[in-house]
């Protein structure tokens, strides 16, 4: 029988879920910027060993990423949005970018991982409000420029718990590739990126002993299962509505969400 505590949690993470699909799909943005920082709380409050709470959080969160990119991808290609030379090129790099963002996530303190995504929050939070895009100012490069992006991409991406769109997206533009098309590649592009960082976290975490149970590895499977279930459900409702509603305006009050989450994570560093 569930007790009150089990189904609290499970609420928490149904609702997690629901709004990081519903931002994902409204504003483009994954929905490891809210998991990873709401997931940290909610393991802290579980008491969760401290020394492993943003890891348990960052591979959950990319786990989670690897259901719902599968349906923004299906979405995107179905509109022919996908530019799969593109990821053909730069998956390589991303796949082995991600291992090995995962390899030393292993090996860095949760306090390091904290304050590394509380600059990346208010990183993207900045970018978001004041609308910066780079200037398409140049052509994709080779493939060994494609392997190189992919890595850096992978790598940040797997430390911070997110499919990548914020750094591939702007990655494109800068190289003259049309935004719809950006965007529609960078959804498939989280593909390899989740997967990568499920499987990497997922391994790098086997040998590390007083996790809760119900972990596999730095994958906490509970919340795994309610916000995957949830946020595929709600995806394609923030997708809909997104050509209703004034993104623009949107993307400025989440960017405030972010400083928010931010400066929330980085007392708890002090």
């Amino acid at each position: 029988m569930l007790t009150a505590d089990v189904l609290t949690e499970w609420l928490a993470y149904s609702i997690l879920g629901a709004a990081a699909g519903f931002l994902a799909g409204l504003l483009g943005v994954g929905g490891g910027l809210i998991i990873v920082p709401v997931l940290t709380f909610i393991f802290t409050g579980l008491h969760f060993p401290a020394t492993h709470v943003v890891h348990l959080a960052l591979g959950t969160s990319l786990a989670t990423i690897l259901f719902t990119s599968i349906s923004s991808l299906r979405a995107h290609h179905a509109h022919g949005a996908v530019n799969w030379r593109i990821w053909r090129g730069i998956t390589p790099g991303i796949v082995t970018g991600t291992l090995a963002g995962s390899v030393l996530a292993a090996w860095l303190s949760s306090a390091f991982l904290k304050g590394f995504f509380v600059v990346f929050l208010f990183y993207v939070g900045t970018q978001m409000f004041l609308d910066i895009r780079p200037k398409a100012s140049r052509e994709l490069p080779g493939p060994l420029g494609l392997f190189l992006a992919g890595n850096v991409i992978g790598a940040v991406s797997s430390l911070v718990g997110i499919g990548g769109g914020t750094l591939s997206v702007p990655f494109m533009t800068w190289c003259n590739v049309k935004l719809h098309e950006a965007i529609g590649t960078s959804a498939a592009i989280g593909l390899p990126i989740a997967a990568a960082g499920a499987v990497g976290y997922g391994v790098n975490g086997l040998a590390v002993t007083g996790l809760p149970a119900g972990s596999l590895g730095f994958v906490y499977l509970p919340a795994l299962a309610a916000i995957a279930l949830v946020s595929v459900l709600t995806a394609p409702l923030g997708a809909k509505l997104a050509h209703r509603l004034p993104v623009k305006k949107l993307k400025r009050i989440f960017a405030l969400l972010l400083y928010a989450l931010g400066a929330r994570m980085g007392l708890t560093l002090a």
